[in-house]
């Protein structure tokens, strides 16, 4: 969350010089002298990869949910790799992977903040990988805000539909998957040192 707000702060088009000085935050490769690189409409593009990602991950987790309702609830689990990997439909009041079930309308309440700073950051977003990280976070954040939103018992206190059963793990759905993979590629590219804008700092 610090690395977004940091972000968020930015001018809307990198300088060329950082508060540290000129090589303490560079262009990306691929991208041209500071104020010039990365016109809007290569701007719009990112954008459009963010929004296409989340699309994806949302219809993927809300058909799958539906299929799981339709088929799979008050049934006996369905083995897909043995006892290694089943499909069994439960409800989850709690966070991913049935973490604090006590605390629904909190993480609902986090789940609209995450859209909302997503929003925010989408509107200096010159990076690829950045773009399809935040579209796995938005479409995953959607898919179990949705069922938080519609679901009983009520209203911001749905539970959320989860079937993806692991041996020895908690049970999860493709909503989750897509918040994990998303929350693991940005670790990586703040690792590397790439921010959002396109520009690349040293530490």
């Amino acid at each position: 969350m610090a690395e977004a707000e940091r972000i968020i702060g930015t001018p809307d088009i990198p300088d060329a010089e950082g508060p540290d000085g000129p090589e303490d935050r560079q262009p990306a490769e691929g991208h041209g002298p500071a104020g010039e690189d990365e016109p809007g409409g290569r701007g719009r593009k990112k954008i459009l990869v963010l929004l296409v990602v989340a699309v994806l991950a949302y219809l993927l987790d809300l058909i799958s949910k539906m299929i799981v309702v339709a088929k799979l609830e008050h049934q006996e689990p369905v083995e897909i790799l043995g006892d290694w990997l089943k499909f069994d439909a439960i409800r989850n009041a709690g966070a991913a992977f049935g973490i604090g079930e006590a605390f629904t309308v909190i993480f609902t309440v986090i789940a609209a903040v995450v859209i909302v700073v997503i929003v925010r950051l989408a509107r200096k977003l010159y990076s690829l990988p950045w773009a399809i990280a935040l579209g796995l976070l938005l479409g995953g954040a959607l898919g179990n805000l949705t069922d938080r939103i519609f679901r009983a018992p009520g209203v911001f206190k749905g539970a959320v539909v989860d079937f993806i059963a692991p041996a020895h793990f908690a049970v999860f759905n493709l909503a989750d998957s897509a918040i994990v993979c998303g929350g693991i590629l940005i670790v990586i590219l703040s690792f590397k040192g790439l921010d959002p804008d396109g520009t690349v700092h040293k530490d």
